[in-house]
């Protein structure tokens, strides 16, 4: 992962103390994913967690099962971050 990649993370509202220990705990999946509804960098977390594959842990909102389930239907993705980027843009354009 590139430093520019991961420049997002600075901006991650799981990047809080109070936020310890949420991602790690399925019975507490839920209050990581309303912790990742309002986070300005959503997009870019789920996208890294897509590309690399991640397993374990809530990232962007999703859990490892959903994120597992998107995958398995879209395997040939080959940037998440460009797919995301392109669906929100999407809906903002829908919104307007």
């Amino acid at each position: 992962m590139t430093s520019a990649r991961a420049e997002w993370r600075e901006r991650a509202a799981c990047g809080s103390s109070d936020a310890d220990g949420l991602f790690a705990d399925s019975a507490r999946q839920r209050q990581a994913k309303a912790v990742c509804a309002g986070c300005p960098v959503r997009i870019e977390c789920l996208a890294e967690a897509l590309d690399e594959r991640i397993e374990f842990g809530v990232w962007g909102g999703m859990t490892e099962r959903d994120r597992r389930a998107l995958l398995r239907r879209k395997p040939n993705v080959a940037s998440w971050l460009s797919v995301l980027e392109a669906a929100r843009n999407s809906m903002v354009s829908r919104a307007d």
